[in-house]
């Protein structure tokens, strides 16, 4: 992610985001106090950036070594996207400030769930 002339970089298995502000406001629209919303278990909030994904070892059975590519890091991909919605464990969120502006480092194996795009239906079809 860029911002202005610095450049935050997330590595590993680790996603960026930016929290929701809407968890200190009810429903009927009563400000709630900080300590109850600690206590709240998961957090939601919008993925901004994402690192490359899980390390892979190098190839074992590479019988060249010396080949052309036989160093290139290898990356297990991660399911979330940019712009996804995710809830993760509070716990395992990481707050950090760049550039004037809170953003929380997540594991990926912390977001439990992600919402993405417009098109995700509302119920599970009738047929599984």
């Amino acid at each position: 992610m860029r911002k202005g002339n610095r450049e935050l970089l997330v590595v590993g298995d680790r996603v960026l985001i930016r929290a929701d502000d809407s968890e200190k406001r009810t429903k009927v629209g009563l400000v709630l106090p900080p300590g109850v919303v600690e206590k709240e278990d998961v957090r939601g909030g919008t993925v901004v950036a994402k690192g490359p994904g899980i390390p892979l070892p190098p190839p074992q059975d590479e019988p060249e070594p010396w080949k052309e590519g036989y160093a290139a890091p290898r990356y297990l991909p991660m399911q979330v996207e940019l712009g996804d919605y995710a809830l993760f464990f509070r716990k395992a969120a990481i707050e950090i400030s760049f550039e004037n502006e809170a953003f929380l480092v997540v594991p990926h194996s912390a977001i439990l769930v992600l919402v993405r795009g417009s098109d995700v239906p509302d119920q599970l079809p009738e047929e599984l």
